[in-house]
């Protein structure tokens, strides 16, 4: 049980969740035109993103890839301990 003790209700799948369809990350409106973006196109544009952003970055001199992946490896040891996100409670800011 949780804390108060309460049986916690299953939440009710939508019509497209029980079809298998995903839930959409964000819904985009443009031009009067709806459009659903999936957390994987999320992921992947950002990933994208970030890619060529430090391409742009490292060409122009102003990274050094070596202190990035330095950069990366401290942020990862932040963030996770042992392999596991850290609790709300341990995050730094």
């Amino acid at each position: 049980m949780n804390g108060g003790d309460v049986p916690l209700r299953k939440k009710r799948k939508t019509a497209d969740e029980a079809e298998g369809k995903p839930k959409p990350g964000l819904v985009l409106v443009k031009d009067g035109v709806q459009r659903e973006v999936s957390f994987e196109e999320l992921a992947l544009s950002n990933t994208l993103s970030l890619e060529a952003l430090v391409r742009v970055l490292s060409r122009s001199g102003n990274v050094d890839p070596n202190e990035l992946m330095e950069e990366l490896e401290k942020v990862k040891t932040e963030r996770f301990r042992d392999g596991m996100p850290l609790s709300d409670d341990d995050v730094t800011h």
